[in-house]
């Protein structure tokens, strides 16, 4: 069904006459008369009695009349709050990012891309890395932020996503000190030592990258499990409770490192450099965020 239908259908109701209501919807007759029909084929029932003097409404398009123009108003309301709908999502940029990301990475880096952001309403939404991948392959999210390690293959298929990098950090092993500033476990002097560990899960981007980079450390220690979790803010705060060691971000433990609430326990060959990286599916993206895209390709990686 077509809206004007609706306006013929109003103009020859208040007429009762074919070629009046065509006069008046500036068509021609015949053109007018098959708008009419069509729009009786869709009710499926004939809305005017037709005569030689003229047309008047049958008590089927009596009640048409009733709720016609109701319909037309639902009809322009719904087409205004659609094009409203689209326009507020075609100016938002929607991010899924790991949760410390979402926390310690995210808010910066946005507040950089300054002018391509400008104007764009942001959406972030945090989780496991697991989360975030069904976000972006479900469309749900444009953009997934999420640690990777270099000498690991990206975390989405190459032949749908892309990625870039955005910035950088590095996973310490940490533990509570003791009283003199050293850590409550400290492996010194110790070979292959047993230690209490503070694990992720593989649904994890860190969990994924550890399992990776544990075996290949410099230093081998027995990991004895205390618990496994997805959080790393989880993980650091019952690190610094003193319930065994466990690989932070330095993203999220810079502040606690300086303060002494957070010792390493190995030396820097210990570290895992990271990478931050930002994906996006290899398929065209509204305009707002592909600006955001060209701003990030055009300022490089940090």
């Amino acid at each position: 069904m077509e809206l004007l239908w609706l306006d013929d259908f109003e103009t020859l109701a208040e007429t009762g006459n074919f070629s009046r209501a065509a006069e008046l919807r500036h068509v021609t007759q015949s053109a007018f008369s098959r708008r009419i029909k069509a729009l009786e084929d869709w009710v499926g029932a004939e809305l005017f009695v037709r005569s030689h003097r003229g047309c008047h409404l049958t008590a089927a398009g009596e009640f048409f009349r009733a709720g016609a123009s109701e319909l037309k108003r639902q009809c322009l309301a719904l087409r205004e709050e659609t094009r409203a709908i689209d326009l507020a999502d075609a100016s938002t940029l929607r991010f899924a990012a790991t949760q410390t990301l979402s926390s310690t990475f995210f808010p910066d880096w946005i507040l950089r891309m300054g002018e391509s952001t400008r104007m764009a309403t942001l959406q972030l939404t945090a989780g496991t890395l697991r989360s975030c991948e069904q976000q972006i392959y479900r469309g749900e999210a444009q953009f997934l932020l999420s640690h990777q390690h270099p000498d690991l293959p990206p975390s989405l298929p190459t032949d749908s996503f892309v990625s870039v990098v955005v910035g950088g950090d590095t996973l310490i092993a940490v533990s509570a000190p003791d009283g003199q500033g050293r850590p409550v476990w400290n492996p010194a002097g110790k070979a292959n030592p047993e230690l209490p560990y503070l694990s992720y899960t593989l649904d994890s981007a860190t969990g994924r990258i550890l399992e990776y980079c544990e075996p290949r450390l410099p230093i081998p220690f027995t990991r004895v499990p205390v618990m496994s979790c997805t959080l790393a803010a989880v993980l650091k705060s019952m690190i610094q409770n003193g319930m065994g060691i466990g690989w932070l971000p330095l993203s999220l433990i810079r502040p606690a490192l300086q303060a002494g609430e957070l010792v390493r326990v190995f030396d820097e060959a210990n570290d895992i450099d990271l990478e931050i990286r930002l994906y996006r599916p290899d398929s065209p993206l509204s305009a707002a965020a592909e600006r955001l895209w060209e701003a990030v390709r055009e300022g490089g990686p940090f």
